[in-house]
């Protein structure tokens, strides 16, 4: 059983907002370490945030940082081989309920904007990328919190039921889930909202450790990037130790960016932090000012740094550190509690508080390298900072401790407490060769007809969004949209070779060639051809399928394609849901079709007599719409089956082959496509 992904839309926040600020201490909770008292040397001003207005989002009150208190949101570990959370809870603002947040008012603590305008983020960007979050134990309220901290700030909602959402264990499985655990869940609300404000279009799975215990952390590591995460946060670690570099291998996934906090302790190398495989965090102490960014930061005087004592220096770690082997941070981004941010937390806390800690600081990351695009397979996402410094903001001033620079103290370039620096725009966190490949989907050989309007709508992914598109070739009436929609009504009977390409922000380039075959008007023959494009969904996106969210999935993801590494996947989820699975082609005149796909089903229905779950196959012909076939919980199997459907009827027309999958409440059937095929002759 599984979950999988939806695919949201971003509504830009347009509220000018007011601040609430307050200053009565949280009840204490069982659970949780006693307060404690914030360094004198994390403390700022009083005021430090008042000014966090008008243009760089929602105005921010705080109480004055010479008195603020902290506590740990997680217990101290106690027992070897236990991770610990870095997410510092507020304890001088009190929390308020969602009701109790007056009209057009905002909570206190910095919110998305405030963050986007810190660090030049456009949020816009992310549309289908998969943010995983890695905590131990469960929050029983994360997705209702998730949900009113993005109604708050007027981001696209992002709910288990749309799949946008997915929570589950460190097997994968939405239950049973671990056991509930007060600490853990500030940890969690925190990363929840962390990256829904800097990606808001991104989907997130929460993956949960059975306990803190670092094997079982490990495991959900794992399990995130076998789930499909390209992005996984971990705001969570502890002492380093003589087997971490045996341990690397949970975090040894080249092409996905794994971030890490650097710690809360100051001085003192942190595992997995200074795992060579990650990108380790620090932080800073972020407030605005009248420079011409509009926002200044210092190295926050808790944020962890330090040289590790096992892992070996990256080879892209070219900076001088001072350290023989890794050293930590690479980068940062606000982490001080008194230039917090606002987190919804009802599990544990009573509705809107402040957090911060380098755990504020991991989930920011993750989700600007969200914003930037997927990481080029077989590269390290930890190494593009080190080629690109000149695209982050240098924290020049602050320290961590007295062992100086680079590890204590910040100042030009590297230093331990905040790296290379904090993000300014995405350019950061983007390959060295100029970010992640850009490419252009081919749509395969297309066909079509004198007189008969047709339409295709291109594809691309990775390099710098926005894109723009142009064509040559194309057969005669027919034009392309600068948005890469080709449409128009064919002139010319022909076979016309068109080459494609798109343009990204970055001066990027890709180019494809495909046929484009125009028939006469009113037949004339044939010209055999296989119109499906991307018939064995190896470009590792659905398009130009359309699909609902994470249909289109790897080798690993929890099915094995027929052929090659991708395939489609309806279904699976063991809960009330439906998976679709379509493509427009036109058929030639005086051609006849047919469809073709491999499928393999799976199921733990037990039952041998009841359809609970169903797989449909139609053809859709203008206003008509035919089932081919049905399959069932009832037709599962090992390995795959071949399936012919003859179609009439088609010639001459666009016609659209719909799989349409359908699960009932309980047990999940895995519907699984493969190597489809619309031949005409």
């Amino acid at each position: 059983m599984r979950a999988r992904p939806q695919v949201l839309t971003l509504l830009t926040a347009t509220a000018t907002f007011v601040a609430v600020a307050l200053s009565m201490s949280l009840p204490a909770q069982a659970t949780t370490p006693p307060v404690a008292a914030t360094t004198a040397a994390s403390t700022v001003a009083s005021g430090a945030l008042a000014s966090a207005g008008g243009a760089n989002g929602a105005t921010v009150n705080l109480p004055s940082a010479a008195h603020m208190a902290t506590r740990q949101s997680c217990a101290t570990p106690t027992a070897r081989h236990t991770m610990q959370c870095f997410a510092l809870m507020r304890t001088d603002v009190k929390a308020v309920s969602a009701n109790a947040i007056a009209p057009n008012a905002t909570p206190s603590g910095y919110g998305p904007a405030n963050l986007a305008s810190a660090y030049k983020l456009s949020t816009a960007a992310g549309a289908g990328e998969t943010v995983a979050i890695v905590d131990a134990n469960n929050d029983p309220t994360a997705a209702a919190d998730l949900a009113m901290y993005r109604s708050q700030f007027g981001l696209p909602a992002c709910t288990v039921a749309s799949g946008c959402l997915r929570i589950v264990n460190q097997n994968g499985a939405t239950s049973p889930l671990p056991a509930n655990d007060a600490g853990w869940a500030g940890e969690e609300s925190l990363d929840l909202d962390m990256v829904s404000a800097i990606c808001p279009n991104c989907n997130i799975i929460l993956v949960e450790a059975n306990s803190a215990t670092d094997a079982n952390l490990y495991a959900a590591e794992d399990r995130a990037v076998a789930m499909g995460a390209k992005f996984v946060s971990n705001s969570w670690g502890g002492g380093e130790y003589s087997g971490q570099t045996t341990d690397d291998s949970h975090f040894n996934h080249p092409g996905v960016a794994i971030t890490v906090s650097s710690g809360d302790d100051a001085t003192g190398a942190e595992y997995p932090a200074t795992s060579q495989y990650v990108t380790a965090v620090g932080g800073t102490h972020l407030t605005t000012s009248t420079n011409a960014r509009g926002w200044t930061e210092t190295a926050w005087a808790d944020a962890g740094s330090g040289c590790s004592a096992f892992d070996a220096k990256p080879s892209w770690q070219t900076v001088t550190t001072g350290c023989a082997r890794r050293a930590e941070a690479d980068v940062s981004a606000v982490a001080d509690p008194a230039t917090g941010v606002a987190v919804y937390q009802t599990f544990g806390a009573s509705g809107w508080v402040v957090y911060g800690g380098t755990s504020v600081a991991a989930p920011v990351i993750a989700g600007v390298y969200a914003l930037a695009g997927n990481p080029a397979a077989g590269t390290y996402a930890a190494s593009y900072p080190y080629a690109h410094p000149g695209n982050l903001f240098d924290v020049t001033s602050g320290t961590n401790g007295t062992c100086g620079a680079p590890i204590c103290t910040a100042g030009a370039g590297w230093d331990g407490p905040t790296g290379l620096g904090t993000p300014n725009g995405t350019a950061a966190f983007t390959n060295g060769s100029g970010g992640t490949a850009l490419s252009l989907a081919n749509p395969g050989s297309r066909t079509g007809t004198v007189g008969v309007a047709t339409s295709l709508t291109l594809s691309a992914s990775g390099g710098t969004p926005p894109y723009t598109f142009s064509a040559t070739g194309l057969p005669g009436g027919l034009a392309i949209s600068s948005a890469g929609v080709i449409s128009g009504t064919p002139t010319t009977a022909g076979t016309f070779t068109v080459t494609a390409t798109v343009h990204d922000a970055a001066s990027g380039t890709a180019s494809t060639s495909f046929s484009w075959t125009i028939s006469p008007a009113g037949g004339g023959g044939c010209t055999a051809a296989q119109l499906f494009g991307n018939p064995g969904f190896e470009t590792g996106s659905a398009a130009p399928w359309t699909s609902t969210a994470g249909v289109v999935n790897p080798n690993g993801a929890g099915e094995t394609s027929h052929s090659g590494t991708y395939y489609a996947w309806l279904d699976g989820y063991g809960t009330t849901h439906t998976d679709t699975l379509a493509q427009t082609v036109s058929v030639p005149a005086g051609c006849t079709a047919s469809v073709s796909f491999f499928i393999h089903i799976d199921t733990s229905e037990t039952t041998t007599t009841t359809q609970f779950d169903k797989l449909t196959v139609a053809l859709i012909n203008g206003t008509t719409t035919t089932t081919l076939r049905t399959f069932s919980n009832l037709n599962h199997a090992t390995g795959y089956t071949q399936v012919t459907l003859p179609l009439s009827g088609v010639a001459g027309n666009s016609v659209t082959i719909k799989f349409t999958g359908t699960e009932d409440s309980s047990l999940q059937t895995s519907f699984v496509i493969d190597d489809t095929a619309f031949s005409v002759s």
